[in-house]
């Protein structure tokens, strides 16, 4: 079954809002929320209109006098016009403001880079006290709006726009906590994301085949990262390998590198969009097979890292 994780935290906020009157949806007339859905949310519903700086301002507001805002907006308008806004009026005061990212990645394609999202999680990530999840199918998303309600501080979640499928059965998502999808000891496949994550699993089987096993990873959380998790997968392995929808720089890649080169040194190669602005249109599964953020891309690139490997030690004993 597929669902959009937009759609799925939309539908998971309506009965929360009943339950609790400190909750309040706030809205950059995304489009998101229809007639029915803003009758039924009533006075805790507010559409601000198209002015996100303005509407995380109002949030921060909001949240310094006992309220809990969800601020609804697209993921590129959000980490670059409201930027200011998040770090001073949110991230500054440690607000308890949930801003629910839409359109994250490559999820608007179709409307060129100026609506593209591949800096979000680089930006958000380093901002102290900001928690940062992405969540990798539309039950996630509903598992973390209800978690959110006992997270303390600011949260920024990545959302789609258009269905993605379910996740094969893993552990229950919990924020701050990796899953473990598969478990191997030779390499260790981190991602994040629902095409990535989907993608290392496919990689993990065709690799199976190959004699080759893999752990991976699904690092919903990029901060605070599960490092515990993260190191216990790496230790055995000789490898480990990112992939996300997100520039290479800064991303769950870097946050990875970043968490084993202090604890358990790896070699970590870090796939994700090439260091330049999208030079093509289309939809989503388009850009990410154009850009070889495929199964495939992964199993390559885990092969010929493994085969130069073994290849040095030879020579070095040669």
């Amino acid at each position: 079954m597929s669902r959009a994780t937009r759609e799925a935290y939309r539908d998971r906020l309506l009965p929360l809002l009943r339950r609790h009157p400190e909750l309040m949806c706030l809205d950059s007339d995304t489009g998101l929320f229809g007639a029915e859905y803003v009758e039924a949310a009533g006075e805790q519903y507010l559409n601000l209109g198209i002015a996100e700086h303005n509407l995380m301002g109002i949030a921060a507001g909001m949240a310094a006098c006992g309220r809990v805002p969800f601020v609804n907006t697209m993921a590129a308008f959000a980490t670059s016009r409201a930027l200011e806004a998040i770090k001073i009026d949110i991230a500054y005061n440690r607000l308890p403001v949930r801003i629910m990212a839409t359109h994250g990645g490559l999820a608007a394609g179709h409307l060129g880079p100026t609506h593209q999202a591949l800096e979000d999680l680089a930006v958000m990530r380093v901002l102290p006290g900001m928690t940062v999840v992405v969540p990798a199918d539309a039950a996630a998303t509903e598992a973390f709006v209800e978690q959110s309600l006992d997270l303390p501080g600011p949260l920024y979640v990545r959302l789609g726009r258009k269905p993605t499928p379910e996740l094969p059965a893993a552990p229950p998502p919990v924020i701050g906590t990796a899953q473990t999808l598969r478990q191997g000891g030779d390499v260790v496949l981190a991602s994040c994301g629902p095409y990535p994550v989907l993608a290392c699993l496919a990689a993990a089987d065709l690799l199976a085949g190959q004699g080759v096993e893999a752990t991976v990873l699904n690092m919903h959380t990029l901060r605070p990262l599960d490092t515990r998790t993260l190191v216990a997968a790496a230790r055995p392995a000789s490898l480990v390998v990112t992939l996300e929808e997100h520039w290479r720089g800064g991303g769950l890649g870097g946050a990875v590198a970043e968490a084993l080169a202090e604890s358990v040194p790896r070699t970590v190669l870090r796939l994700g969009m090439p260091d330049r602005f999208v030079d093509t249109v289309g939809n989503q599964e388009h850009l990410v097979e154009h850009y070889g953020l495929t199964a495939e891309r992964v199993v390559r690139t885990v092969r010929t890292a493994l085969d130069r490997g073994r290849t040095d030690l030879i020579s070095s004993h040669s």
